[in-house]
This record gives C-alpha cells, sequence and structure tokens, in this order.
C-alpha cells in the first residue's frame, strides 16, 4: 500500500490521509511509503520505503523489512533501520549497504550522519569510484569522515576485479581521500599470490594521474658496470607547477650516486634542471663524478623569447659508465647554447624574424678507436624576412653574422646576406615558380694563427620550381581510392666561383635524400656554394582513402648535370658523373596490418647501392607487433637510428650493414615474449637486444628483461630489469618500459596502468 508519493503535499494541516498527529502521537503505517518534509536546515526531501515503518512526527522513523533510505546523492539499504531525524542520525542493522557518488559500502551495522557524512560500518566491504581506476576491499571497520573520505581498520586495498584477489595491500589503518585523490596505509604490506613480498610502516599513493610528495617504489637491478643496484625516488610536489624527484642510487661497485630533477612552469617561462653527482666512485679509485643538464625556456613581455640549454659531465666516459641507455652513451658531443629572438610583421602579409645565439660543445673522446673531432664555438646574429610584392611576387631576406672560434683551426668572423625574389605561378592542378637571388658573402680572419687576408664572395643564384598533380579514381580490394600522380622539376643555375681559399666553419656535404635533391645548394652550412646546372627530375604517386589519409606513397628522383663540378670541401674528390644517385621510396600500408618502409639510394654509373634501409612492420592487433628491418650504408658513418658504427678490424671502413628485428607476441592470454636484436653484420657484432616476459593479469603486470648494448668498438653493458606494476598503487623493481617503447616500434602496455607520480605527464611536457 503507497501512502504517499514524491509530489504529495507536506504541510502539518496536510499530512497524507488526512492524519493530524499531535506531539507525542505515534504513526505506524504498513507497509509504507513515507516522504519526510524539508526543513530550514535540510533543504532536500528524504524518503523511506519498508515493508513497516512507525515513528514520532518531526522526532525520528524506524522501518523494518526491505528499507531504503534515499536523500540526493545518497542511498542506505538494511533489514531494519532507525532514522532520528532532529540529529540526522541513520541506525541501521542487517544487510546494510550505503551507496553515494559511486561508492558501495556493505556491511552488518551502520551509523551514520547524513549532514556530517561521519559515522562507521561494521565488517565492511567496499568499493570505490576514482578517477584513474576502481578500488575495492574489507576489513574490520570502516569509519566516515566527511565527504569523500574513509579509514578502515584492519583491512585491504586492491584495484583488481571482483573474484580477482591476486593482491591487495593489507594494513593496521587504511584511508582512502577521494577529495585529494590519496591513499595512505600505516603498518601495511604488500600480498601477491597470497603471498607477502613487501612489508612498510607507511605507504601513500595517488588514486588518479595528479602529483602528491613521497617515496616510490624502490627499484632493483644489475648491470656489468656498476652492479647490483639499488634506488628510491622521494618525489617532492612542490606546487602545481613545480616539482622535484631526488634519487639516491646504491651501486654495489661505486658506490652511492645522487640524483636530482627540479621542473618548473610558470606562464612565461617553463624548464628542467637536472643535477648528478657520484662523490667516490670506487671503479675509477675515488674520483667524484658530475652531470648537469638545464633545459628553460622564456617569453619576455616586449616580445622576445628565449632558450637555454646547458649540458655538462665531469668526464669523458660519464654516460658510458653510468648510463642503462643506448641514446645516452652514445652521445660525444654535449651542447651550451644561449638563443634570443623576437619576430614581427611587415604590413599586413610580411613578416621578419631576429635571432642572436651562443654556442659552445663538450667534446666527449669516449672511444679511443673513434676520435671526435671538437666542432667550432659560435656567436651569431640571424635576421630573416618575407613580403609580398604587390600581390603577385614574393621577397625573402635571409641573413647571418657569425664568429667562430677554436683552439686548433682558423678563426674568424663571417657576414652573409641572400636577397631573393620568386613569382609564383598556380592553378589546382600545376605550378611554376621561377626565383632570383643573389649570395653576398664577407670573411674577416683572426691574423693571429692564420695568414689569410680577408675574403668576398658574390653568387647570383637561380632556379625554377614546377610540377603537376594528375588525379583518378580507383578500387582497390572494394575500397575506393584517389590515386595521384605528381611529377616535378626543379632547375638550378649557380655560377662557378673560386672558393678554394675560404675556411670551412659549419659547411658539409649533405646526404642525398628526397629533401636536399630539391635544394639549390647541396652544401650545408654557408661556407660553400656549389656551381650548378643541373635539373632534378621526380615522380611521386599516392594512393589517398576517401576521408584524405594517405594509404600509400612511391616515389623516385634523380639530379642530373649539365656541367663539371668544380666547387668542393678540401680533401673531396670533384664528382665524375653527370647525374647524381637515383632515389627510391616507398611507405604506406600496402595490406591491412602490414606497413612497409622502403628506401633505396642507386649508383647508376656504378650499378652500385649505396643506401638501402627496408622495414616492415606488422600489427593485427594492440600487444601483437613484429618489426623487421635492413640497413645497409656504404661506408656509412652514422645508422639511421643515430647509433655510432663502430671502426673495427673487422670493418674497417665502417660500411654499414645491419639487421634490426623486434618483437612484442602474446604466448597465451596472459603471457607475451618481448625481445630485439639489432645486429651489425659487418662487424659480427650485437649492437644491441634484449629479451624478456610479460605477465598482464588485468589489475598487474610483471616483467623480466635483459638488455644488452654497445658501447664503444670494444665494449659492451649488460642489464637485468624485473619489475612488479600493482595497477593504481605501485611498482616495484626497475621499470624497463622505456627501453621498452623505445625498441619495440609499436609497443603495448597492457591493461596494467599503474598511477604513479613518476608517471603523470607534467603539464611542461
Amino acid at each position: 500500500m503507497m501512502l504517499c508519493a514524491c509530489g504529495c503535499a507536506t504541510a502539518a494541516d496536510d499530512t497524507p490521509l488526512g492524519l493530524k498527529p499531535a506531539g507525542g502521537i505515534q504513526l505506524k503505517l504498513q507497509p509504507a511509503f513515507i516522504r519526510i518534509p524539508p526543513t530550514n536546515r535540510d533543504v532536500v526531501p528524504l524518503f523511506v520505503d519498508a515493508d513497516s515503518i512507525q515513528g514520532h512526527h518531526e522526532q525520528e522513523i524506524e522501518a523494518e523489512g526491505t528499507v531504503r533510505l534515499r536523500k540526493r546523492g545518497k542511498a542506505v539499504y538494511a533489514d531494519w533501520l532507525r532514522y532520528d531525524q532532529a540529529a540526522a542520525e541513520i541506525h541501521a542493522r542487517g544487510n546494510v549497504r550505503i551507496e553515494q557518488r559511486g561508492d558501495t559500502i556493505d556491511g552488518t551495522e551502520l551509523n551514520y550522519n547524513l549532514d556530517t557524512e561521519r559515522g562507521a560500518m561494521e565488517q565492511p566491504k567496499y568499493s570505490v569510484e576514482v578517477s584513474a581506476t576502481r578500488g575495492r576491499g574489507e576489513g574490520e571497520r570502516l569509519v566516515f569522515e566527511g565527504e569523500n573520505k574513509y579509514r578502515m581498520l584492519r583491512g585491504n586495498y586492491t584495484t583488481c576485479e571482483v573474484g580477482n584477489n591476486d593482491w591487495f595491500v593489507r594494513a593496521k589503518d587504511f584511508e582512502i581521500d577521494k577529495e585529494r585523490q590519496i591513499g595512505t596505509a600505516h603498518s601495511a604490506s604488500v600480498e601477491f599470490l597470497g603471498m607477502p613480498i613487501l612489508y612498510t610502516p607507511y605507504i601513500s599513493f595517488s588514486l588518479d594521474r595528479q602529483r602528491k610528495s613521497g617515496f616510490l617504489a624502490p627499484t632493483f637491478g644489475t648491470t656489468g658496470n656498476s652492479g647490483a643496484e639499488f634506488s628510491i625516488p622521494y618525489y617532492w610536489n612542490i606546487a602545481p607547477n613545480r616539482d622535484a624527484t631526488i634519487t639516491p642510487r646504491v651501486m654495489s661497485k661505486r658506490g652511492v650516486q645522487l640524483l636530482n630533477e627540479f621542473r618548473y612552469l610558470e606562464p612565461l617561462y617553463r624548464g628542467e634542471l637536472r643535477y648528478e653527482v657520484l662523490p667516490n666512485d670506487r671503479v675509477r679509485g675515488g674520483d667524484t663524478r658530475t652531470a648537469l643538464s638545464l633545459v628553460h625556456n622564456q617569453v619576455f613581455s616586449n616580445g622576445w623569447a628565449g632558450a637555454l640549454n646547458l649540458q655538462k659531465v665531469s668526464d669523458d666516459n660519464y654516460f658510458t659508465d653510468l648510463s642503462t641507455q643506448i641514446t645516452a652513451t652514445s652521445q660525444v658531443l654535449l651542447p651550451r647554447t644561449a638563443v634570443l629572438a623576437k619576430g614581427g610583421t611587415l604590413g599586413s602579409d610580411g613578416n621578419w624574424g631576429l635571432s642572436t645565439s651562443l654556442q659552445r660543445w663538450q667534446t666527449l673522446q669516449s672511444d679511443p678507436l673513434n676520435p671526435v673531432t671538437p666542432p667550432y664555438s659560435t656567436s651569431q646574429v640571424n635576421l630573416s624576412a618575407i613580403k609580398p610584392i604587390a600581390g603577385v611576387a614574393d621577397s625573402t631576406f635571409t641573413g647571418n653574422v657569425a664568429q667562430f672560434t677554436h683552439p686548433t683551426l682558423i678563426n674568424g668572423n663571417r657576414a652573409f646576406a641572400y636577397p631573393t625574389v620568386s613569382l609564383p605561378l598556380q592553378t589546382s592542378y600545376a605550378y611554376v615558380t621561377p626565383k632570383v637571388g643573389m649570395h653576398m658573402t664577407h670573411y674577416n680572419f683572426d691574423q693571429t694563427n692564420t695568414p689569410l687576408a680577408d675574403q668576398n664572395r658574390t653568387l647570383p643564384i637561380f632556379s625554377v620550381d614546377s610540377g603537376v598533380i594528375f588525379e583518378r579514381g580507383m578500387t582497390l580490394s572494394g575500397q575506393p581510392l584517389l590515386q595521384t600522380l605528381e611529377p616535378k622539376l626543379f632547375y638550378v643555375y649557380i655560377p662557378t666561383r673560386n672558393q678554394n681559399q675560404l675556411p670551412v666553419f659549419d659547411s658539409a656535404l649533405q646526404n642525398t635524400n628526397f629533401a636536399t635533391l630539391y635544394t639549390e645548394n647541396q652544401f650545408s652550412g654557408n661556407d660553400r656554394i656549389n656551381d650548378a646546372n643541373q635539373i632534378t627530375t621526380g615522380i611521386t604517386s599516392r594512393l589517398l582513402q576517401t576521408n584524405g589519409v594517405e594509404r600509400v606513397r612511391v616515389g623516385l628522383a634523380q639530379r642530373f648535370y649539365f656541367k663539371s663540378q668544380e666547387v668542393t670541401l678540401p680533401g673531396v674528390t670533384p664528382r665524375g658523373s653527370n647525374n647524381s644517385d637515383l632515389l627510391a621510396a616507398l611507405s604506406g600500408t600496402v595490406i591491412p596490418h602490414w606497413t612497409a618502409d622502403l628506401g633505396w639510394q642507386y649508383t647508376t654509373d656504378l650499378s652500385q647501392t649505396q643506401r638501402l634501409n627496408a622495414g616492415v612492420h606488422y600489427e593485427p592487433q594492440p600487444g601483437k607487433v613484429v618489426n623487421v628491418a635492413y640497413r645497409y650504408t656504404h661506408g656509412g658513418l652514422v645508422s639511421s637510428t643515430g647509433t655510432t658504427v663502430f671502426s673495427t678490424a673487422a670493418n674497417p671502413s665502417n660500411t654499414l650493414r645491419q639487421t634490426d628485428i623486434s618483437a612484442q607476441w602474446p604466448l597465451s592470454r596472459q603471457l607475451s615474449a618481448i625481445a630485439r636484436m639489432n645486429y651489425s653484420i659487418a662487424d659480427s657484432r650485437l649492437l644491441e637486444g634484449l629479451a624478456g616476459f610479460e605477465y598482464d593479469g588485468g589489475c598487474w603486470a610483471f616483467r623480466v628483461v635483459a638488455h644488452s648494448f654497445a658501447t664503444t668498438a670494444t665494449t659492451s653493458v649488460n642489464s637485468f630489469f624485473m619489475q612488479l606494476e600493482l595497477n593504481g598503487v605501485s611498482k616495484i623493481g626497475s621499470s624497463p618500459l622505456e627501453l621498452l617503447r623505445r625498441n619495440i616500434a609499436g609497443y603495448y602496455r597492457g591493461t596494467a596502468q599503474t598511477v604513479r607520480a613518476d608517471d603523470t605527464v607534467f603539464p611542461l611536457r
């Protein structure tokens, strides 16, 4: 029997069914549904329904049998419930459940204040909703400590789904603060697969991806250079826009290293400062070893912008001895750069830019078999501008004044100016852009280390860039596609000027690729401007989906010379051919799940391949990926990944021949194998390799990875990583995640996603 609906009148003279109870008169309604009217203190009505309800008006309600009490945002269920209206207190027994803001707590008995949200639940089983994951657990007693705050006494916590009890954090006192998104446990232990694996008197973790201060999980590992390692980072959340991480790193062979990182972000500037110190390296006889890195970017209120990049280490072997990443150990030049720049407009359509910079280098001679020549230190000012002329032509200007200093080479100053005028003629299917410019250069030398007199060079430069675009519709495997055919011609004329007396401050021969074939100068920098009477021909064909996404691209290009080369770099023989190497490329998704990438550089006169990069990527679904690549460079010095190709007795010419195979592949529903092998065929040597396994338990993951990489022509470093990741709480062990992302293209982390301060994307990144 329903006595009142939500819309019933609730005034004192119009109570349900016309009853007019006076003080002390008892209401007994069965079965019943009652709406308690709001008071001044409580502006939200409260609803109660049960098999039986009795009580005193504006005093208390007692309900029994399938009781449900509802107030906006909350619901309480029980076998028996008593509600004190004046105090807003609930006392409930038997199959008690409270639901609020996505949280559910079940227990045997509840005392709870609806206004203050304080109280306690006996023998609770809870499930709480947080932004990054969902946690659950049970205990002896749960204390409500206000809105979105819980305290569990002698309880546990996990993010595993119901029915999966693979891991728990057990604690004498466990707090969940959803307001600050922080979980805290005292006298805590971590149980994994029924066994305790870690005990700590205190643990605190983020319930979402927000940053918080505290110790992060310790890491363990071992390397051949440093022995067994242990580190425990402390993360300091200084402010929403500042943080720091302080990490002691204990190495059994070397001693204790302290790693410090400070990050900051402001509306007008941002940056990152790193400082590492190893006070007493026992392997190097007690030397103190340090590393410093400062990256800073700033925008000034007057339109100027600046940047700093300062890198320094104490010795040449710092990275090869102390780093576990090949990207760090392969560094041979550390920059120390400062830049200041400003831009502006030239009328309604033009713009200009001005910049000044200082650049110095620290050269690391870590490999005696591969010495590094230190580059010039520079101080320079750059000016550039572009301005349309009468809406028909475009004028541009590039200028630079630079000072070059070196301890053993020629020192001097160089200034150049390069104004140009171009006339773009364009339709929807074709374009022709003739351009003419004058490159003017002046050299002033330091007479203390060279007898060279001041030099001038003036060169007119003429070029024409042209192309046509043809399109047609087609169907491939039932999918409509748009095919393009795009032939292109690029002509350049530059007269010959003798430049043998000019020094080489920053010029080098550019690698032959699709970008450099369509440039005026085959040399980088400005110390050499090639003589040219040449034309580059190329053709590109693309397959486009109806949404505009490029599916496949194929290209060919080659340059043809109408005169012999006269301008070269010192010690470089002029070319003896009338054409450049032929370039061919293919990239895209040829068939579903298969992506191919092919680049080929072929010398037609010698019938010889100069460079070949071929790769295939197969990824039918996340977590299933295979990459196979082959790289060949005739007499090459650097691989396509930037890894130094070491000069050895087996490979004195530095010819590069490498195979690179990497994969992540499931062996079962939860177990995956992960591996990579980068092998130098020319040197008969493993450059980098890893092998391991990853088990994804849904709410946890376990990874074991062995890693090896070459640091010099004769040495390698071996490392071992083992990590247990508990989703939403912590990681235990040394993390190989960055290693796996870098080594296996398409690596998929899986369903276990740990929320950790060091995983959080800081706003400045």
